[in-house]
């Protein structure tokens, strides 16, 4: 591996705080303030939405097997 090629990281915070910076190096310039805050908010909520869906131990059809409530269902952030 050359100098540019990284090994990818196993932090999540690691990987997230690189997508900030592709993003932010795509847009290039930002008017002011805020739109750095959009930009940081917007790529916060849709990690917070992956990791919400995709990073489960268990699916939703384990858990229901194992509770005594026979209807589970995903958070309303997730549906």
């Amino acid at each position: 591996m050359g100098p540019g090629h990284l090994i990818p990281a196993t932090n999540p915070l690691e990987r997230v705080n690189r997508e900030i910076k592709r993003r932010a190096d795509v847009v290039g310039f930002f008017p002011n303030d805020d739109a750095i805050v959009r930009l940081v908010a917007s790529l916060m909520l849709e990690t917070n939405d992956e990791w919400a869906v995709a990073r489960r131990y268990m699916s939703l059809e384990t858990l229901s097997r194992v509770t005594d409530n026979p209807t589970v269902r995903l958070p309303a952030v997730a549906a």
